[in-house]
Parts: C-alpha cells; structure tokens; sequence
C-alpha cells in the first residue's frame, strides 16, 4: 500500500491552520473583552474621581448635599440615594432656613434623633453593609421610595470614631449590593462624605455665628438687612407680600435702672424667646439694636401681620416676668406693622426694602407717641 506523504502533510498543515486561525480569533475575542472591560473601568473611575473633586469642593452645604444625593445617584446609576444624619441637638435643622434650604426640596435628607435606628444595621468596625432589602430593617432609611429596592447597601459616616449619619444607596437589581462584594469604593466615598460634612457644617457654622445676635440667640441687624434684600426680591418674583414687625420694649431703660443689667439681659432673652413662640420657621426675627426687635412675615398681608402683631404684644403684656423667686414685673411692647404695595414696581425693587423699614419705624414712633403697649 503506497502512502502519499506530501498529501498527508498537506491535509495536517491545512487542520492546524484552521485551529490556529480559530484559536487566534478567540484570543482576539477575549482581548477585545478585556479591552472593553478595562475602557469601562477606566470611564467608571473618571466618573468616580469628577464625584469626589465635586464633593470636596463643595462650598455650602446645600451644595454638598445636592452633589451627594444627587451626583451620585445618576453617576452610580442607583435607583435610590439618602442621607441620614444624627442632629439630636436639632443644630443642623435650625441652621437649614438661615442656609436657605428647604428640607421639601431635599426629601432622601434625613435626620435621626439618635443612632438608635442606624446601629442595628451596621458591624461593629462600621465598615459599608450591602444585603439584600428588608422592608422591616430598612424602609426607614428610604422613605419616599416608589418601589421596595432589591438589594442595599448601607455606608457609615463616621469622624473622630463618632458614628455621624450614614449614606443609603439601593438598587432594584438583586445582585447589584450583595454580602462579601468589593467595597473599597464605597467605604472610600463614605470617608470623603463624612470628613467633607464635618468640613462644610463647621464653615457654616462660623457664618451662622456671624449672623447671630450672642445675647438673644437671634439673627443680628446684618443679617436682617441682607434677608430682607432677598425676601423683597422673593416677594416681588411670586406676587406675595411681605411684612415687616418693628418691635419695642417700652420704658426699658427703666428696667436697666430699677434692676440692673443682668435682669434687663434676661428680660431680651425672655421676649426674644416669647416671640419667636409666635411666628413661623419660614419668618426672620432678629435684634435691631439695643431693646428693637425685628421681624419679617414672608407671605403675610397686612390684616395677617397685624394679627401676628397684636399675639406678640399680648405674649408678652399678658404674662409678668420674673425678676427673682419673690417678685415679678410687667412689660410690654410697642409695635409697628408695614407691608409691601401689591403695585411696587420691578425697576424700584431696589428700594423696597429701605421703604419698608422705614413706614415699620414710622408706625413704631406711632405707637409710642399713643401710649405705648400697642400695634400700629
């Protein structure tokens, strides 16, 4: 039997050519995989790198809280992103309306009295918690979700060893957050997050002092003036009107003669606690100067202010205040009440809020001038 050799290489040759071409073109599969995967990676972590540059560079906390809840959300492609933190001195929630934040623009924001609820969802390193979604454990930290999540994860802010708050992500898909998955991400962000808050909250802090009045725990004159800018600018853009309380303690000066400075320090504090008692968390009461008080009643007509005027003067004529454990005098106020035109126009808003401190400080001399302990 003749074997034909040349044939046999040829056949071989040919059979390893198509096994080298087949396993060439899987290499090439698996390297355009690897390619793709790796670009991937790299823009996630651009992405990743334009977050935390945002964040650290947030100025306010406005900004902050905007880039962290919702910068992240649309960066990390999650269906839901919250932030809880602990404010059990309520600091945080008095500072909002002088930050010019409205907690209704912020609702995945959340604020706990306490670690209580947060505790029971973390280990004891305070490292990033992602299980699955339980609706018992964890639909307090997601309040205004449409749909129950499949999967979260849970990531501590901790500073100076202290549990701060915690960032809330969730997912629809199940897989997304699941036990023993990577986390060195997230416990990265939860870093930045928790050192940038503690940033921002002291430097608006610092502000806050600055605008508050130290004795009466009220804004102070500078503030009031800048507030009253942007109120009467608000009013004008809305149509609403805007009203504004100049208040005076009568005869106080007397007070200071009769019983010292101490007991008239008291007395300020006591009538600045007493009218903030009246008005609401969207209106502005601060000191003026000296015993005046100001107050302004955003979205307030003229009948309204003069109904919240004449509740604070009654507050305070109505009930004596206490100069030791044996005696006790009465005070009261005098007060002027001005609201904005509903005609002022556009090119004069400039000058609205002069005007309006003005005719307040008129009707004041008003009320004085017709014996005091009265609204005009």
């Amino acid at each position: 039997m003749q074997v034909d050799i040349d044939s046999i290489c040829r056949q071989g040759a040919s059979v390893m050519s198509v096994e080298t071409s087949s396993e060439s073109q899987r290499l090439r599969r698996e390297l355009a995989t690897l390619m793709s995967q790796a670009r991937e990676n790299e823009r996630i972590l651009r992405r990743y790198h334009a977050l935390e540059l945002a964040l650290i560079s947030a100025a306010t906390f406005k900004e902050l809280i905007d880039n962290v809840l919702r910068g992240y959300r649309n960066m990390a492609d999650l269906d839901g992103v919250t932030l809880a933190l602990i404010d059990n001195q309520y600091e945080l929630r008095h500072m909002l309306p002088d930050l010019g934040i409205e907690l209704s623009s912020f609702p995945d924001l959340l604020f706990l009295e306490d670690d209580a609820a947060l505790s029971p969802l973390l280990d004891a390193a305070f490292g990033p918690v992602l299980s699955k979604y339980v609706s018992s454990r964890h639909a307090a930290l997601f309040p205004n979700a449409d749909r129950d999540p499949s999967s979260v994860a849970i990531l501590p802010l901790v500073r100076q060893k202290r549990l701060v708050g915690s960032l809330n992500l969730a997912s629809n898909v199940r897989g997304r957050f699941v036990a023993g998955l990577a986390t060195d991400f997230m416990q990265r962000l939860a870093a930045i997050v928790a050192v940038c808050l503690e940033n921002v909250v002291y430097n608006e802090r610092l502000k806050h002092i600055g605008l508050i009045d130290p004795l009466t725990g009220t804004h102070n004159r500078r503030y009031l003036e800048q507030r009253l800018h942007e109120e009467a600018d608000r009013a004008k853009r809305q149509g609403s009107p805007l009203s504004c309380l100049f208040i005076d303690i009568d005869h106080f000066k007397r007070i200071n003669d009769t019983y010292g400075h101490q007991v008239g320090d008291r007395v300020l504090k006591d009538v600045a606690t007493r009218i903030k008692g009246q008005l609401r968390l969207s209106d502005t009461l601060g000191r003026y100067g000296g015993e005046e008080f100001a107050a302004l009643l955003t979205h307030t007509d003229r009948n309204a202010a003069l109904i919240i005027a004449e509740r604070i003067r009654r507050s305070i004529a109505d009930e004596p205040f206490s100069v030791n454990d044996q005696y006790c005098m009465s005070v009261s106020l005098s007060i002027g009440v001005a609201t904005t035109p509903d005609d002022h126009p556009m090119d004069r808003i400039g000058a609205v809020p002069q005007e309006l401190i003005a005719c307040a400080d008129r009707a004041l001399y008003r009320a004085k001038q017709s014996g005091r302990n009265c609204v005009m």
